[in-house]
């Protein structure tokens, strides 16, 4: 891969390699880690062009802070570590093993769940419409921040989450498209719409994916999880054009690793392909034995530095090993336990119960945000309040829901980041009940540059005239 001119001769001088390692390879952010499609890709000139291109801004500056908070923090948890006795190991080994063997007790291999993760969705649906950007690299977003990227466009390095000035330097030809949110939502209403004919209580995680206990497809179609899974995917193919990928297992963890991101099964065969972890005990613990435990949902980055830094383990088979002693005297219980479970692979395999309620108790809020590029002006900052709670309206009424608890989210330039809720005096569903709230609280925050705003409404709700509708 070509790299831009003149980034060279700022890390080597005369052709000579570096002594010491180089600051850009320890320099770990979002932008670096690695999607589907970006197989190939020289990991070391995007973190290069990353860091000579962020070493001087306010995100760089705040990574850096919460780099040394980390540090601090695992040498804290070094010194716990390196100061437990051996009696202390050997109780808390014993307590392990008890609650390992409970949970296998409990590990159920009855089930089949899919999970199912469109192919660069937001790519896919302007690629549609234009089918010539198929062939070109491409993102959706701009210069401030790209919501996604096509496979031809990852093959340079470019990402999500990656600001499009990085982006357009790893790739000059990069062709930039703006977000078409009602276009994103018409084609996730069809792509949904097929997913009922599997099962009908799927659970959304988001327009591009979701859950689906096919068990009761599978049965009724005399069908195996993998035939299940390439019927969703042609009628998915067949009804919209969109391709997606498919991950079947026997629980949604496994099928699906990391909430709202990628997963384990579905995340292996992209785009446009599915894998089948069979059903069993032994291939359930061969799969997760060298899994990374980023691959885990709910074990981001701090997680992973911590059980890397502090025990020296990076893989899901290796919580199981000798360190395994160490997690309830160095994590709190909640997050020991759910180590344990993660890497055994066991999780719930049914749906959350529905309760038959005008209430959504196991529903804790709907939210909407943006990030873009640093934004100082009122009358902008005003502008996207109003977007955010327009979309953020349409959402919960097409779930028949309405809230009370709203709260306003802002990110600095900064990278501070600020909420301010307020009460409504009645349960709201419409863009004109929320927005003044919305813009008190913007307002009280004024003078102010922003970086991202986001919008969320808690203490939801079914509105006694929607029909209870999926």
């Amino acid at each position: 891969m070509a790299e831009p001119g003149g980034l060279e001769g700022r890390f080597n001088s005369g052709g000579n390699a570096p002594e010491q390692p180089a600051p850009w390879q320890d320099y770990q952010t979002v932008f670096t880690n690695a999607k589907a499609g970006m197989e190939g890709v020289d990991k070391e000139h995007v973190q290069r062009v990353v860091y000579e291109m962020s070493k001087d801004s306010a995100h760089f500056k705040n990574e850096q802070r919460k780099a040394v908070a980390l540090e601090a923090k695992m040498a804290r948890m070094r010194e716990r570590s390196a100061a437990l006795t051996p009696a202390e190991l050997a109780a808390a080994a014993r307590s392990v093993d008890a609650r390992i063997a409970s949970l296998e007790a409990r590990r159920d291999l009855s089930r089949t769940w899919l999970h199912a993760d469109m192919d660069c969705f937001y790519a896919a649906v302007h690629e549609l419409e234009r089918p010539e950007l198929k062939s070109l690299p491409m993102a959706v977003g701009g210069i401030g921040m790209i919501s996604t990227a096509n496979y031809v466009a990852r093959k340079f390095g470019v990402r999500s989450a990656m600001p499009g000035f990085i982006a357009k330097r790893l790739c000059p030809q990069l062709v930039f498209v703006p977000l078409d949110f009602p276009r994103y939502t018409a084609a996730a209403e069809r792509v949904r719409a097929v997913f009922a004919q599997f099962d009908p209580a799927f659970e959304s995680g988001g327009l591009d994916e979701a859950y689906l206990d096919i068990t009761d497809y599978c049965r009724e179609a005399g069908c195996s999880g993998e035939e299940a899974a390439a019927e969703l995917r042609r009628r998915v193919r067949e009804a919209t054009g969109l391709t997606c990928s498919a991950g079947v297992a026997a629980n949604r963890m496994l099928a699906k690793a990391r909430a709202r991101a990628e997963g384990i099964c579905s995340d292996i065969n992209k785009p446009d392909g599915q894998y089948v972890l069979p059903h069993s005990r032994a291939a359930v613990i061969s799969f997760m034995d060298t899994l990374p435990a980023r691959k885990i949902p709910c074990i981001g980055r701090v997680t992973e530095s911590l059980l890397r830094g502090v025990l020296d383990v990076s893989t899901c088979g290796q919580l199981l090993g000798p360190q395994r002693a160490r997690l309830p005297l160095l994590f709190s219980d909640t997050s020991a336990a759910f180590f344990l479970e993660a890497a055994l692979g066991i999780a719930p395999t049914r749906h959350p119960p529905k309760v038959d309620t005008s209430v959504e108790p196991g529903r804790k809020g709907m939210s909407c945000e943006r990030t873009f590029r640093a934004m100082r002006d009122a009358a902008a900052q005003e502008e996207m309040a109003r977007q955010l709670v327009d979309s953020l309206a349409a959402d919960m009424a097409s779930e028949g829901l309405e809230g009370r608890n709203i709260t306003l989210k802002l990110k600095l330039s900064t990278f501070e980041v600020r909420t301010r809720a307020a009460t409504l005096p009645r349960h709201a569903r419409c863009a004109a009940d929320m927005l003044p709230a919305v813009l008190r609280l913007l307002r009280a925050e004024m003078p102010v540059e922003l970086r991202l705003m986001g919008v969320r409404m808690a203490a939801l709700r079914k509105h006694p005239d929607a029909e209870l509708v999926h």
